[in-house]
């Protein structure tokens, strides 16, 4: 009867965990530029390399927050891509590759993937927007907490960004945004 009693409580447990957590579903840039086609969304797409401290701090303290999470896979399709990996993608009809990777640093600094040149990127992690159809909107870098992150992501889902001309406009966004995903 213990034995039951245990199991149940472990089942318990477990399902309420897991309902609890949430991950954010990941895909590639080609998949993403493709459920745009079937279901337009924005892309955010987490640009890190393998071994950048702070990329696996967004990793475990931001992508992993419930509420970040949730938000990403409801109104965005999320893309990991490595800085410095050797995939190969197509944008915009181009095919961009890492033809100088060396394998034998795949986990420490290797060379610059074309792409990430190509997006100008010049820190990790950084967070890249486009819009609905593939277009660029902004790179993001840096470290975010969620409650950061949320300001950015509220941001290009509302296309306030659009309205921005000026940094004094952005500020003011700033200092009127009332957070409301949990730490």
């Amino acid at each position: 009867m213990i034995k039951n009693i245990s199991l149940t409580l472990l089942a318990v447990f477990t399902l309420s965990f897991t309902a609890i957590a949430q991950e954010i579903d990941w895909v590639t840039l080609d998949e993403a530029l493709e459920l745009q086609k079937e279901q337009p969304k924005k892309i955010i797409m987490d640009v890190y390399t393998n071994w950048c401290g702070p990329c696996k701090m967004l990793d475990k303290n931001t992508f992993q927050n419930p509420d970040v999470a949730a938000y990403i896979n409801e109104h965005y399709y999320a893309v990991k891509f490595n800085a410095e990996g050797n995939s190969k993608l197509t944008y915009k009809g181009q095919v961009f590759e890492n033809p100088s990777y060396d394998p034998q640093k795949a986990n420490r600094r290797n060379s610059a993937h074309e792409f990430s040149r190509f997006l100008q990127i010049q820190a990790y992690p950084t967070m890249v927007f486009f819009d609905e159809e593939g277009g660029f909107i902004s790179p993001i870098s840096g470290y975010l907490k969620p409650q950061q992150l949320e300001l950015y992501l509220k941001l290009f889902k509302s296309d306030k960004h659009k309205e921005m001309t000026s940094q004094e406009q952005f500020n003011a966004y700033y200092k009127a945004f009332e957070p409301t995903f949990k730490e």
